[in-house]
């Protein structure tokens, strides 16, 4: 599957996409407000892309890989993951290379994603976590109409807070 947008491809990942991956999910900068296993090699990354093509398959996560349209190499990834059994709220993930911060890249992807998300999927609610450190996340979603969740709480994650988006009726 693919969404565009006006410079953007959101894209399926595959296999030809291990050194992006690598790049984007062992980057310094992206994970100082993450706390994951980063891949350390391509096999790992490569791991990682298996793992997300399954569960593409299975329906259990939406996961585009970002990249310019006149480009092959991908600079960031967005995802739809984490659905509640009803599957009418979903977590949406993103991260994106630090070279193409703040010039509205993420904010054009998740534009595009939300609106397949509430239009395709038919989610009622979108929801993010990210720290409350993360200056640049928590301003993308208050750009993008989304509410901080006061009190709730990511368990086991202190330093992380809980936003929400409700979809339009």
């Amino acid at each position: 599957m693919k969404l565009e947008t006006e410079r953007l491809i959101l894209k399926n990942i595959n296999e030809t996409h291990v050194e992006d991956i690598l790049r984007i999910r062992s980057n310094e900068v992206t994970n100082q407000f993450v706390k994951r296993n980063s891949p350390k090699n391509n096999y790992d990354a490569l791991q990682f892309i298996l793992t997300i093509k399954e569960r593409t398959q299975n329906n259990q996560t939406v996961y585009f890989g970002i990249s310019f349209k006149d480009q092959l190499n991908l600079i960031g990834t967005i995802c739809l993951w984490n659905f509640s059994e009803d599957r009418k709220t979903a977590e949406v993930g993103y991260e994106l290379l630090p070279d193409y911060h703040r010039k509205g890249i993420m904010s054009e992807a998740l534009k595009t994603v939300l609106a397949y998300g509430f239009n395709e999927i038919h989610l009622q609610e979108i929801v993010a976590i990210t720290s409350k450190f993360n200056e640049n996340s928590k301003g993308l979603l208050l750009k993008h109409h989304f509410v901080l969740e006061e009190g709730k709480v990511d368990e086991g994650f202190p330093d992380n807070i809980i936003f929400s988006l409700k979809k339009n009726k």
